[in-house]
Parts: C-alpha cells; sequence; structure tokens
C-alpha cells in the first residue's frame, strides 16, 4: 500500500512539474500569458506569508474542482472560501453520490421533450451531468435532523457548521463514491476553514430549510444569516489584514453574491464602520461577462478602485476564460512549491 501511494504521489507531483514547464513555455499572450502572471502573482503572494480569500460561484463544485481545490486548502494556498449555498452542497453531493450521476455529453441537442424525459426520471441537470434527486434526499434526511435537534437545544449556527459536523463525524463515510481527497468541504472541515455563504436559501438545501420553517417544523431565526455571515467575515478580515503584513488577496471565480458580498467589507469596514483596514493585496478574476453588460462580474478591477476595495498598485488580473479550465491550472502551477 505504502508503496502505490509512493508513486501516486511522485505521479502528482510530476503532474504538477509538466504543467507549470508547459504554462511558462506556451504561455506567452493575451489569456493565457493573464493566466501565467496571475499564478506567478499568488505564488509570490502567499510565498511572503500573504493570505488567499476565494470567491467561488457557478456550478464549481458540479465540475469537480474539489479535486485541485482540495489540495490548495491542504498546503495551506487558501485560507477562507464565501460561496454559493449551490457549491456549498453539491461538493458533499458529489462525494457521496458521484457513480449516481448520469453524464449528458450531448446536453446542446436536448429537446424541452427530452428535458422532461430527465424530470421524469428524477435527474436534475446542471450543463452535462445530471445530479439524481435521491442524493439530495439522502442529505437532507440527515440534515433535517441535525436541524431540528439544534432547534430543541436553542442552537443557532450557520449553514455550512451543519455539513462540517456531518463530514467530521463521518456520517457519510460509508457512502463515499470518490476519493474523499478530492472534496474540497471535507478538507475545509478537517481544517476548520472560514467559510462564508450569503444567499444560502437559494439552494437545493435553502429550500428544505424553508419548507420546513413553512411546515412550522423550524423556524427561520434557527439558522445563523447572510447578515451575520458579513460581521462574522469583517471580524476575520479585521483580525487577519492586522495580524499579516503582506495582507489578504481575492481570487474570484465567477461573479455574483459570492464576490460582491465579500469583497465589500474592506469599503464596510472603513467607510461605515470608520476603521483603517488595509485593502485586498491582490485580485484575480475568472469571468466570461462583458463589461459592456453593466454586471458585476464584467467590471474591470480598476473599477473597484472607485468603491475603496484594490488600489492603484494592487497587482489585478482578469482571465476570460471558462473556470473549470483556468482554475485547475493555476491551482496546480501555485501548488509547484
Amino acid at each position: 500500500m505504502k508503496k502505490l501511494m509512493d508513486i501516486e504521489t511522485a505521479q502528482t507531483a510530476a503532474t504538477r512539474d509538466s504543467t507549470t514547464r508547459f504554462i511558462k513555455r506556451n504561455y506567452k499572450h493575451f489569456n493565457s500569458l493573464a493566466l501565467k502572471n496571475a499564478a506567478d502573482a499568488y505564488k509570490a503572494h502567499v510565498e511572503k506569508g500573504g493570505k488567499m480569500f476565494l470567491a467561488m460561484a457557478g456550478a464549481m463544485s458540479t465540475a469537480e474542482i474539489g479535486i485541485s481545490l482540495a489540495e490548495m486548502i491542504r498546503k495551506g494556498k487558501i485560507h477562507a472560501i464565501c460561496c454559493t449555498g449551490a457549491n456549498l452542497e453539491e461538493d458533499v453531493f458529489n462525494l457521496v453520490s458521484n457513480k449516481e450521476y448520469m453524464p449528458v455529453p450531448h446536453y446542446r441537442d436536448l429537446t424541452p421533450t427530452d428535458e422532461k424525459k430527465l424530470l421524469d426520471k428524477k435527474l436534475n441537470r446542471v450543463t452535462d451531468v445530471c445530479i439524481p434527486e435521491s442524493v439530495m434526499y439522502k442529505i437532507q434526511d440527515k440534515l433535517l435532523k441535525r436541524w431540528k435537534d439544534a432547534k430543541k437545544k436553542g442552537e443557532r449556527k450557520f449553514p455550512h457548521e451543519f455539513l462540517y459536523e456531518m463530514l467530521l463525524d463521518g456520517e457519510f463515510k460509508k457512502e463515499y463514491q470518490i476519493d474523499p481527497s478530492d472534496s474540497w468541504m471535507l478538507a475545509a472541515a478537517e481544517k476548520n476553514l472560514p467559510i462564508f455563504v450569503p444567499g444560502w436559501e437559494d439552494s437545493t438545501l435553502g429550500n428544505v430549510y424553508a419548507a420546513a420553517c413553512v411546515r412550522k417544523e423550524l423556524k427561520p431565526s434557527s439558522i445563523k444569516t447572510g447578515m451575520e455571515y458579513m460581521m462574522q467575515l469583517a471580524d476575520w478580515y479585521e483580525k487577519e489584514a492586522s495580524d499579516n503584513e503582506t495582507g489578504i488577496g481575492f481570487f474570484q471565480i465567477g461573479g455574483g453574491i459570492a464576490g460582491d458580498f465579500s469583497i465589500c467589507v474592506v469599503p464596510m469596514l472603513n467607510y461605515d464602520l470608520k476603521k483603517d483596514i488595509k485593502i485586498w493585496s491582490y485580485f484575480c478574476q475568472i469571468s466570461d461577462s462583458v463589461t459592456s453588460y453593466g454586471s458585476y462580474s464584467g467590471a474591470v478591477p480598476n473599477e473597484k478602485i472607485t468603491w475603496g476595495k484594490l488600489g492603484v498598485n494592487t497587482p489585478k488580473f482578469v482571465i476570460e476564460s471558462d473556470a473549470t479550465i483556468v482554475a485547475p491550472l493555476i491551482f496546480n502551477y501555485v501548488l509547484e512549491n
């Protein structure tokens, strides 16, 4: 067994080395150069002792970003995460039911009738793969018990804390269908990584909780809210920024609430609370949004200077590409050391 593990470790190291060499040799211009420069600056930031904050939107957990993100967490290259409720839960869904997922390689050819057939089979599609409805029930039944127990005890917790407890208690261990080292949520739970999940109710499990409140089985006040997440994020950022000379970087996948909620903590601290807090010391965004549409995720980094989020000399990068391609490349590049 040890020999096999040594071989796998050597293969992983060789893959990283070849990825790094490939990027350095081939990525010379345009988005590829932006990727290389962003990865170099990321490495330099953490090597100097800086912290890195990840904002993650999109269906990255279903895209199995955990394969590279989990190791980034274990190796101390990611220090906190703000993600959507979907990303929070879908990594756990994937951990316990990956083999039950149904690939849909020709999803662009599906007709509305084809989509209805998937629904009838209780398969919910996320681009090129369907998540079976059964996995959601598998998780929600266990969570409902924990939520109700917490209500009886008068305990209030954040949404991610319940999942952390379930993972650390080994409640799903017998049901793992992937290598657990490829689950970013398990890696985060083991590190007790700070997680912030604004708008959690906009997720499958958030809907389950809301439905239980409608049935009077739970109370909305029994679970901590996005406002409390922002307060906790403010406490975390103020402490980390004060204790860290290099500062905190911001690595953003996609846009929307995961990015805007978390990056706003700096102007909130400085303008609303009248503190003198360091701004974000690195910024990189992987985006496919168009600037002229006026979307948050399409805004160029310089716009954030006007909001007191970034500075004139903050290293800033935008990679206009597919995050499922770009993020694993950058993560493997950073993990070289």
